[in-house]
């Protein structure tokens, strides 16, 4: 047997905000109702359920190798939206992208402050 995620859930504020925020910036079809998610589909078949959630949450950190194309495509996104966004996970690095293993790569925040991560190349693979 394969052990692959399928799922996994997404706390927001406002879950169709969220879910309409991450398909856009990736270039992902529209979210789509499952029960009381807003699920957006990867391209490996795995999903993102957002749901509203009544307590606080803590933010979560999703990051996405994505091919140079989609790279070039996302971070356009990023700056048409004028997000801040970093070279480092520590935020300390504001507007730069990093060329880690010999790809590229870029944090932002998303509406509920989950930081999101595009990536190139996976890390520890050289370059």
């Amino acid at each position: 047997m394969t052990v692959r995620l399928n799922h996994t859930i997404v706390p927001a504020r406002d879950k169709k905000t969220s879910a309409t925020f991450m398909s856009e910036i990736l270039g992902l079809d529209p979210p789509v109702p499952f029960g009381h998610f807003l699920a957006v589909r990867l391209d490996n078949d795995v999903t993102l359920d957002f749901a509203d959630s009544p307590d606080e949450f803590r933010p979560m950190h999703y990051a996405f190798l994505v091919s140079e194309a989609e790279f070039d495509e996302i971070f356009g996104r990023i700056r048409e939206r004028k997000l801040q966004y970093w070279a480092d996970p520590r935020a300390q690095r504001p507007g730069e992208i990093n060329h880690n293993d010999g790809g590229r790569g870029v944090y932002f925040p998303d509406p509920d402050g989950h930081f999101l991560e595009i990536i190139t190349r996976p890390y520890g693979s050289g370059g």
